[in-house]
């Protein structure tokens, strides 16, 4: 009898487990699918990336939108971080996920344009998203094969923005005015696709300029490394959705790049000079629409000069940036 009670005890526990572990498993999917995605958030970093002597100034880092023409509340989100005041609107690419979302990203960015604002794309901007399976992010990379969808309509995109006045730096390098100072700036187009040609832009940036920025959507370290050797600054990217799933403790699972899990969202430290800021971004594809650990944001950046000690900084500026989400 006690062998058969305690047989009819175990399979009860067991089966307990499994219906928690089931129930717990919804809930997470059901937070990350259907709350956590729609919790946009705006995260901080302080940079010492500008000449001594300087004026700070700030940049907003907008990425990875992934928009639909349904998505009308992150339009009005994005539209309202006009309040923000940037020096500098920079923009990083995959913003469609629809061949009518060209309007819809219009719209969201509304009064940001009409702003100083500097932009490369991505693969979502140039080809639709389609189904994956998610195992493949987990195997090496040199394995995968790339699934695109049909072409999207980048051209619209780039010509409307163009029309508002922001700069295209897709293989160019620039010199722009923002808060009365010298940016020199350079970008390539995206290297998860392959399609960069660091060739382009390549050779010392401007010494002159109070900063020197790339761009990259994805933050690829051949591509970081060229632009540390040839004296940039700081370095924007976006791609990684910050892992998009990650775990408290351990962070990110996957960058979706060779870029290293530490690395996958927010402000860090390049080799000796350079600074790296990735966006986790505001958005998912649309065959994948969870998010957990990661909410989706935009950030704002204040520029200072190098070596400065900043109000609210706990550590030298030279040393290490801060960052906060709010």
């Amino acid at each position: 009898m006690s062998t058969l009670s305690n047989t009819s005890t175990s399979g009860a526990t067991v089966k307990r487990l499994a219906l928690g572990t089931v129930a717990l498993g919804a809930a997470t999917l059901g937070y990350a699918v259907g709350i956590e995605r729609h919790h946009w958030t705006l995260r901080t970093a302080e940079l010492p990336v500008l000449a001594p002597g300087s004026r700070p100034f700030t940049i907003l880092h907008i990425s990875d939108l992934h928009m639909l023409p349904s998505h009308k509340a992150k339009q009005r989100w994005v539209c309202a971080l006009n309040e923000l005041n940037p020096d500098l609107v920079v923009n990083t690419g995959d913003n469609l996920s629809h061949h009518q979302a060209v309007p819809s990203v219009i719209r969201a960015l509304g009064p940001l344009l009409d702003r100083p604002g500097l932009f490369i794309f991505g693969s979502n901007d140039y080809y639709a998203p389609k189904p994956k399976n998610p195992a493949r992010y987990l195997m090496p990379r040199g394995k995968k094969k790339k699934i695109l969808g049909v072409q999207l309509p980048w051209r619209d995109l780039r010509a409307a923005f163009v029309e508002h006045g922001w700069t295209d730096l897709t293989h160019v390098r620039r010199t722009i005015e923002v808060a009365g100072q010298d940016v020199f700036a350079a970008g390539v187009d995206d290297p998860h696709l392959h399609r960069d040609r660091y060739a382009d832009i390549s050779g010392p940036a401007d010494h002159t300029a109070t900063v020197r920025i790339g761009l990259s959507h994805s933050p690829e370290p051949r591509v970081l490394d060229t632009f540390a050797t040839d004296g940039y600054d700081l370095v924007l990217a976006g791609h990684t959705h910050g892992g998009q799933l990650r775990i408290p403790g351990y962070g990110a699972v996957v960058t979706n790049c060779e870029l290293d899990r530490s690395r996958a969202r927010g402000a860090s430290r390049w080799g000796a000079r350079m600074w790296l800021h990735v966006s986790a971004g505001l958005g998912t594809s649309p065959y994948a629409p969870a998010r957990f650990a990661c909410p989706p944001e935009a950030s704002l950046l204040t520029l200072v000069p190098r070596g400065s000690g900043t109000p609210g900084t706990q550590k030298p500026a030279q040393r290490k940036a801060r960052n906060t989400v709010r």
